[in-house]
């Protein structure tokens, strides 16, 4: 089966994952995409730690690289010398995509502004992503994911109500670029279908974290408050989590709570309490929500996770396991539909990675191969769609060109 988007060229010239985890996806879907990196290599590939977490990996290789730079092909080129220039110009004619994480002030030294590319290939659909957004005050300013964590908002979205701001685990806003900085690709080449008009597409870190807080946003601009941040012992008990015999955690979703109040009860073997006066109103049961919870953490450590799922499957009552990324290999579910898949690495040899999580009926997607070597690529790139001779591409060797 064919993939979505086989035919499309893209070249890469970004750093770190908000941008060029964009370019991976997109190759996931079958495009081919040029990673172009410096002579000495895309940062990535030396970053073996973030703050005290290891990120190195088996043949030299680190884990941030694996995921930024999967499905792409690796050509180095000194874009700090016009010859290096020329050269990503002859590839940016016959180029569908091209996208640039780095600054403002990198991108015109080296001569690689949509303007000036757009001469070059009308038809280029330019992508630019930047840390705060191309306007205002900052729009120079650098920042990585943990600003657009705190920026955003997000910070404050986490944790329980006394607590201070809480930082989440990082990469998950450069993912949440990565996954805009693709929709807005496909979006624009899709445009480009029906108009034959190129142009240039431009996000941030700020606005993908605030737009996957879109429904925080919203309520503080229309509701004018804050979402709580939610406080297990007081928040509602049929919209929580609580902690197993087996010290493992189960979250519930009981929506609309009146439908479901009375099953809950009876699932958690004190059908008494549909009726009790104390309880037998929404209002009622918001109002002693503390009590609640109280009474139901006193249940819910009485049998294992499992045992609990069981019963609540039975009454088709919407709850699932809290699980550690560890334990995700074993959840069936998860690998039934590919949301963890195999994937044979060339120095790893057979591991598990993230699946693509969408299912095509008449196509593919997915990783195809591991993020490259540094310049593993170069030869061919500049062969086949540069169309350059060996002769030629020996003299930028030479150079230190290539």
């Amino acid at each position: 089966m064919e993939r979505p988007l086989e035919g499309i060229l893209a070249i890469d010239c970004g750093l770190y994952h908000a941008g060029p985890g964009g370019l991976a996806i997109l190759g996931d879907l079958g495009a081919e995409v040029i990673k172009v990196e410096q002579p000495g290599g895309e940062p990535l590939r030396e970053m073996k730690y973030v703050g005290n977490v290891p990120l190195e990996l088996p043949g030299g290789r680190t884990l941030f690289n694996e995921g930024a730079n999967r499905n792409k092909k690796s050509i180095t080129i000194d874009l700090k010398t016009n010859k290096g220039q020329e050269i990503l110009y002859r590839l940016v004619r016959g180029t569908d995509v091209f996208m640039t994480n780095m600054r403002r002030q990198a991108v015109e030294q080296m001569n690689l502004t949509y303007p000036q590319l757009k001469t070059l290939n009308q038809r280029l659909i330019y992508a630019s992503v930047s840390a705060f957004g191309p306007k205002g005050p900052d729009r120079d300013k650098g920042g990585f994911d943990y600003q657009g964590q705190a920026r955003s908002g997000l910070m404050y979205s986490m944790g329980e109500a006394d607590m201070p701001p809480v930082v989440c685990q990082f990469g998950l806003i450069d993912q949440v670029t990565a996954i805009m900085v693709s929709h807005q690709i496909i979006t624009a080449l899709f445009m480009r279908e029906r108009t034959g008009r190129g142009q240039e597409v431009h996000t941030s870190i700020l606005g993908s974290a605030m737009f996957l807080l879109y429904f925080n946003v919203l309520t503080a601009q229309l509701g004018k408050f804050e979402i709580p941040r939610h406080q297990r012992s007081q928040a509602h008990p049929m919209r929580n989590y609580y902690r197993c015999s087996d010290d493992r955690w189960i979250m519930l979703t009981l929506t609309p709570p009146s439908r479901h109040w009375g099953p809950f009860c009876r699932v958690m073997g004190r059908p008494d309490l549909e009726n009790d006066p104390r309880f037998d109103t929404e209002d009622k049961r918001l109002e002693k929500a503390e009590e609640l919870v109280t009474l139901f953490d006193r249940l819910f450590a009485t049998k294992t996770r499992d045992e609990w799922l069981k019963d609540f499957a039975e009454y088709d009552l919407f709850c699932a396991g809290v699980n550690n990324l560890l334990e995700l290999v074993d959840v069936i579910q998860i690998l039934e539909n590919g949301y963890l898949t195999d994937f044979e690495h060339p120095a790893m040899g057979k591991i598990k990675i993230p699946g693509y999580p969408v299912h095509f009926s008449e196509s593919l997607a997915g990783t195809t191969s591991a993020a490259p070597e540094i310049g593993e690529h170069t030869e061919e790139i500049l062969t086949k769609i540069g169309g350059y001779s060996k002769k030629e591409i020996e003299a930028f060797r030479s150079e230190g060109i290539v």
